[in-house]
């Protein structure tokens, strides 16, 4: 097991170079080609996110903005909020936040990139829908043998990144703030936990992407409110101690001052790492969650996912860094994870909130399982039609929640950065090659806007589309209102 620790360690830290080379090559072109309108666009974004939930011509409720939202912030909002962060902390120092938020507003461009494209590409599933990089990367690149090659790849790599690797990373976590939160340090506590998770996992993912959705929307917004609250109350009760935490976490990110396991490179690293397992912009994972949203245009499912992005660094990231922050941890204890979260809230109020912090992130984990087996279920859908192929890979599902339980941190952890490594690769790669009609709809939804109009699309607004199932108007949410007119707009390049 420690040579394969050492081998996966290895290949993380040389191809590090790569992966954000890309991730911020992609943000700083994509905030380019949109002239940083989503800077601006923030009310938009809540205006998108609140519409009301659309229905199917015979009345049936389909998956609306919010829930498409819940979705993706299941995924989002987890350990990556709650452990992730702690863990850039430790090695990184707290310049790691630092570079967190900044790969969270660079990001929050290829985030809208690759959502509205999810929107655009989507298929009909049923009264549903469902679509995603796989369906995008096939359908929108021109040459039909290289999308279909990159549509597999990635249909495999986020099959085993989110569907096996990240539930394992969730269910880790939540057996290390169970174990202290009990104060056991007991052979038996990784084992019931995984049990536990496992079954309540097979009640849900059994259900399809409305029980999903139904248990996000529940789950998601009550436990991130109720830690945000904590996190607040941190602050409020060390108020003056916060210019301090902030000027420690800029002077840190470039290399000013030292800490164990710190300096420049390693702020940058950890927080670029934990920061793409966190917001996930430009992995390829949140279009999944955006393609089943039922809108009247592709850039409102863009929007919200930007605003997701910026909700969960900006936000609920940050929440745990102050946490940690104000506590002036020591970091060079033997303290890693979720625990170093624990006890830097007991610190600050009380060692119940070590039991209370390990609720509130097995909730938030459990509905990250969920949200991440949604999008192993849509790639599998892709791949393959066959049930008894869906129903086995929920049973490995289930498998590696209960491995997780009882796997070796580093291990997991190390595994879950090879393959969101290689599974954005994948992504940017084919966003740079079509994504420019994302761009093109960002005009055509602002010109709409502009124009004092609900913004519709239409297929045929963007001469030479090819490749796009819906959006011909018998969709009941892309149905003309007669008074507009299509907005000219010119050919879309890459």
């Amino acid at each position: 097991m420690d040579v394969l620790d050492n081998a996966v360690v290895w290949f993380n830290e040389w191809y590090a170079y790569v992966l954000i080379v890309l991730l911020v090559g992609a943000g700083l072109w994509w905030g380019a080609r949109t002239r940083v309108a989503l800077l601006r666009m923030v009310p938009a974004m809540f205006r998108a996110i609140s519409e009301p939930t659309p229905k199917t011509k015979e009345g049936a409720a389909q998956i609306s903005a919010f829930r498409a939202f819940c979705i993706s912030a299941a995924s989002r909002v987890g350990t990556g909020n709650v452990v992730g962060v702690a863990v850039a902390i430790t090695v990184g120092g707290p310049g790691a936040v630092f570079w967190m938020w900044v790969l969270a507003i660079v990001g929050g461009a290829t985030a809208f990139v690759e959502s509205t494209l999810g929107q655009l590409y989507k298929v009909r599933d049923g009264a549903d829908y469902r679509g995603g990089p796989a369906y995008y990367l096939k359908r929108g690149i021109k040459n039909r043998r290289l999308g279909l090659v990159m549509s597999v790849l990635f249909a495999l790599a986020i099959t085993f990144t989110y569907g096996l690797v990240f539930n394992a990373v969730q269910s880790n976590s939540i057996t290390s703030a169970v174990d202290l939160a009990l104060g056991a340090d007991a052979a038996w506590v990784p084992y019931v936990v995984g049990a536990l998770l496992a079954t309540l996992t097979a009640l849900v993912i059994f259900g399809g992407v409305h029980r999903i959705s139904g248990v996000s929307q529940v789950l998601v917004p009550v436990m991130a409110v109720l830690y945000i609250s904590l996190a607040l109350f941190v602050v409020l009760m060390n108020l003056t101690a916060v210019p301090g935490v902030i000027g420690d976490i800029v002077t840190s990110a470039f290399g000013i001052r030292e800490f164990v396991g710190g300096g420049l490179w390693a702020a940058i690293m950890q927080g670029m790492r934990r920061g793409l397992f966190s917001n996930e912009a430009g992995m390829g994972s949140t279009p999944n969650a955006a393609a089943t949203a039922a809108v009247s245009h592709p850039a409102k499912q863009g929007l919200v996912q930007t605003l997701g992005v910026y909700f969960d660094t900006l936000i609920v990231c940050s929440a745990t860094a102050f946490i940690i922050l104000l506590s002036d941890p020591d970091y060079g204890s033997d303290l890693e994870g979720v625990q170093l979260t624990q006890t830097a809230l007991a610190h600050h109020v009380g060692s119940w909130a070590g039991p209370l912090l390990a609720v509130i992130l097995f909730f938030l984990a459990f509905s990250s399982v969920i949200g991440n087996y949604y999008y192993g279920e849509t790639n599998i859908a892709y791949l393959t039609p066959r049930r008894w192929v869906l129903n086995s890979f929920r049973l490995v599902v289930i498998g590696f929640v209960f491995f997780g339980a009882i796997a070796k941190v580093s291990l997991v952890w190390n595994l879950a950065d090879v393959f969101s490594s290689l599974m954005a690769t994948v992504n940017i790669v084919g966003l740079f090659l079509i994504g420019g009609v994302a761009v093109v709809l960002l005009r055509h939804f602002s010109a709409q806007r502009a124009a004092g109009l609900d913004p519709v699309f239409h297929r045929d607004d963007i001469p030479g589309l090819t490749g796009v199932e819906c959006w011909d108007g018998t969709d009941p949410e892309t149905v003309r209102d007669p008074s507009p007119q299509p907005v000219p707009m010119p050919t879309p390049r890459g």
